[in-house]
């Protein structure tokens, strides 16, 4: 498996879809990625030479925020937003969602399996 920017991209895959793998490039960046470097796009990722990996190395650390900085860059965002008690870092913080989906209905990947409220116990006949 080679090794790009600190991660393992799968051997057998066509070089613009093992560049998905790596956090922050989508399809369109991996596909402009290989462009800039004139690299064969029919290509599969263990047949890169180490040169053309230096290459892909270089060129995404000189360009593209990706991995850690990304990740680290996105925490920081929320965290602001929480900081100064804005609608969407409220959102964030109560773990709801925050691009103004309904919660009514459906929601449960952000708030999480139901949690049963009892029912009202019947009133005591006399």
């Amino acid at each position: 498996m080679p090794r790009v920017v600190g991660v393992d991209i799968p051997d057998n895959k066509k070089i613009e879809v093992s560049l998905t793998y790596i956090y922050g490039i989508g399809p369109n960046v991996a596909q402009e990625i290989v462009k800039k470097l004139k690299l064969n796009p029919v290509l599969r990722a263990h047949q890169l030479s180490a040169d053309d990996i230096g290459r892909l190395n270089a060129i995404i650390q000189s360009d593209y925020m990706v991995e850690g900085d990304l990740r680290r860059q996105v925490q920081n965002n929320i965290k602001r937003l929480v900081g100064i008690h804005c609608y969407r870092g409220i959102r964030h913080r109560l773990g709801l969602p925050v691009r103004g989906q309904r919660t009514r209905t459906n929601s449960r990947t952000r708030k999480g399996p139901r949690k049963t409220v009892a029912g009202k116990k019947a009133a005591p006949k006399m």
